[in-house]
């Protein structure tokens, strides 16, 4: 039976806790090269360099992945909620919204960008990890499956979380993604002359923007467009990556589509959350991608478009929390069914 949790709005947001990164590295052959920015540290990675949070402590460790034209702040409202028991290592992956342009022969394709992930958890020396994905991350999650990196003797990943993200033909993503792939058409310069409408709440309000992905994100979403728009030497160069990046999206298409050839690869927990209404990503991709993994769990959660890390943050920790603190005994559920359990409450559509 499949549970709908319905949350209150209540008090959405919280300030985030955050605690020295350095005090929880566990640090492999080479020690990263890290420096602390507004609160971020940076990795250097053979893309160039990497922002990234780590919150540090010795609880159970996430890598949240965020998706296009976004950055680690996409999860700032679960971190505040996990910081006080779990390790949340948070990268800004170059994907539209970061500060730093990677190196002009880096591979931005989707498949380039989950490696690129993997090599992060090997620089940091991350093991049984909690992969998160939200959107585009969602998709890089599958390709860090697809590529072995989940299912090696030696996993950096045990455990796996796909919210509401691209699935199957579902790439580039309804209205929204494909009016960004269009984009992705253009040069750098006039794709940065086109993105100045972004300024406008009411243009980033739009469905071929950000309307239908988040309901009262706003204010992080005018954010995620400052690298793009805001003058400066990087400005160029991140114009430069976003354009990489669109153009990558319809090739990538034929990967997911076929997930059903290795998703079932994966057969450690894995968990499925998804927005019940919503627009952009279509809820019936979330039930077949818990049913395509053996140890899948399906949760829906309503009131909230598609990035419930937004939305819901809340909801989100809790569901979160309970899926890695689950005795691994009681993670299996082979028939696919979902958690139960219902919350009341309501909010408005933003």
């Amino acid at each position: 039976m499949r549970s709908v949790l319905d949350v209150r709005r209540g008090a959405w947001f919280s300030s985030t806790r955050r605690r020295s990164c350095g005090s929880g590295h566990r640090l492999g052959a080479r020690a990263p090269d890290t420096r602390k920015a507004a609160g971020m540290a940076e990795i250097e990675l053979s893309t160039g360099t990497i922002d990234y949070e780590d919150t540090g402590g010795p609880g159970p460790v996430l890598v949240l992945l965020h998706g296009l034209l976004m950055d680690a702040s996409l999860w700032a409202g679960p971190v505040a909620e996990l910081a006080g028991d779990h390790r949340c290592v948070v990268p800004t992956l170059p994907m539209g919204a970061h500060r730093h342009p990677v190196h002009p022969d880096a591979d931005l394709s989707l498949p380039g960008l989950a490696r690129l992930v993997v090599e992060l958890l090997d620089r940091l020396d991350l093991h049984d990890v909690t992969l998160v994905g939200n959107d585009t991350g969602g998709a890089l999650v599958q390709l860090v499956v697809r590529d072995g990196a989940a299912r090696d003797g030696a996993a950096r990943v045990g455990r796996i979380a796909l919210v509401s993200c691209e699935a199957f033909d579902n790439m580039p993503p309804s209205l929204t993604g494909r009016t960004l792939a269009l984009a992705g058409a253009l040069p750098p310069a006039l794709l940065g002359l086109v993105m100045q409408q972004m300024r406008l709440r009411p243009m980033r309000r739009a469905p071929i923007a950000f309307g239908w992905l988040t309901a009262r994100g706003d204010a992080a979403t005018a954010r995620w467009m400052q690298p793009l728009l805001r003058r400066g030497e990087n400005r160029g160069g991140i114009r430069r990556d976003t354009v990489r990046v669109l153009r990558s999206l319809r090739p990538a298409r034929e990967l997911l589509l076929d997930a059903p050839a290795y998703l079932p690869s994966f057969t450690g927990p894995a968990l499925v959350v998804w927005a019940a209404e919503d627009r952009v990503m279509p809820p019936e991709h979330g039930r077949r991608l818990a049913e395509l993994l053996p140890r899948g769990r399906l949760v829906e959660v309503a009131d909230t478009r598609t990035l419930i890390p937004l939305d819901q943050p809340a909801e989100l920790a809790r569901i979160l929390r309970d899926f890695v603190g689950a005795d691994p005994a009681n993670t299996a559920n082979t028939d696919n069914t979902a958690e139960t359990g219902d919350t009341a409450g309501a909010g408005d559509g933003g």
